[in-house]
């Protein structure tokens, strides 16, 4: 289903649905939610959002990270949070690494690279009408496991998209694409939904949420149990890497195989993961879900603030880790 086509008259009363663009703010081998003060973590991750992110971020409700940060690299100005996933990287023929860069996604403002990042409720056809509780300060969660090597221990929520063109949606896959795609990789990942209302983490990242999510696509799949009743917005990344820098056949491994690893080692696309730490300003979130905006036209105060391409993409954060995550590298960073 395509975005773009989303009627926007919708029947009152109804919930907002944000899609927007974040730049990168940094590529480098930190991971503060699974590995806080780790120097440098296991892999390397693309990182998006406010300039708080360091390698140990303070837990707890009183540490919002939207009072520490003075910048971000999101479309809406009061979104300081964080957002990130492992990298993409192609193998040569040779056994050598080159990362493979990010795209922006089409039709968003400001963002030249990074991620789309969504808030949404029902799906794209209507923003539906349910209360939707937005994350509380402090809030942290994570998405799938860099150590799974099988299809069965894949998330629903966990998918990939071989683009056709920068629009295409649908037919997707749990695994890498075995073939070249003509615009690019998209990588999917949809979080859970239903929050048990008191834990803003756990040690696992993922039981104080439950996902509903029965399909890869923006579905609604059915309402929270009882043991997770807490309904929060569907928060969805979508990452584009533009992996039509390396459709040269004559590159690719001699059996014919996808070429792409993620910067765990992960052939089979299986291990995707990503993280979330919350950090808007103040009830900025809430009254956008209670609001009926829908994706950038909820900015310019309406209700939400937003800022300039300029802006989106000077926010930065410097490298604590120094070595080469972007060359020919002979192994992963991390990965000898």
């Amino acid at each position: 289903m395509k975005w773009f086509t989303l009627s926007l008259a919708l029947v009152a009363p109804s919930q907002a649905a944000l899609r927007f663009g974040c730049s990168t703010i940094s590529i480098q081998r930190l991971d503060p939610l699974v590995e806080p003060g780790r120097i440098p973590s296991a892999h390397v991750h693309q990182i998006v959002g406010g300039n708080a992110f360091a390698p140990d971020m303070p837990t707890g409700s009183k540490n919002n990270i939207s009072t520490t940060a003075t910048c971000t690299s999101c479309f809406f100005s009061e979104d300081f949070s964080n957002y990130w996933t492992a990298v993409l990287y192609f193998k040569a023929r040779n056994g050598t690494y080159k990362r493979v860069p990010l795209v922006a996604n089409s039709a968003l403002e400001g963002s030249t690279d990074g991620m789309t990042i969504y808030y949404t409720q029902k799906d794209f056809n209507s923003n539906g009408n349910a209360k939707i509780t937005a994350f509380p300060p402090g809030f942290r969660m994570t998405i799938g496991s860099p150590t799974v090597n099988n299809k069965a221990g894949v998330v629903n929520g966990l998918r990939y998209t071989c683009l056709q063109n920068i629009n295409t949606r649908g037919a997707e896959t749990a695994e890498l694409p075995a073939k070249a795609c003509p615009a690019g990789i998209m990588a999917i990942h949809h979080f859970p939904a239903c929050w048990d209302g008191k834990n803003l983490d756990s040690p696992d990242h993922q039981s104080h949420m439950y996902s509903t999510t029965k399909v890869g696509t923006f579905v609604e799949a059915g309402p929270c149990p009882s043991s997770h009743p807490v309904r929060v917005p569907q928060l969805a990344y979508e990452t584009i890497w533009d992996t039509t820098k390396f459709n040269d056949k004559s590159q690719w491994p001699a059996d014919g195989s996808q070429p792409f690893v993620w910067s765990m080692g992960d052939k089979t696309g299986y291990a995707t993961h990503g993280d979330y730490v919350f950090g808007w300003k103040g009830d900025a979130l809430q009254k956008a879900m209670d609001s009926s905006c829908m994706f950038q036209a909820c900015g310019n105060g309406k209700p939400l603030l937003s800022q300039s391409k300029d802006a989106i993409n000077k926010c930065k954060v410097k490298s604590t880790v120094t070595e080469d995550t972007e060359g020919w590298l002979t192994a992963l960073p991390g990965q000898m």
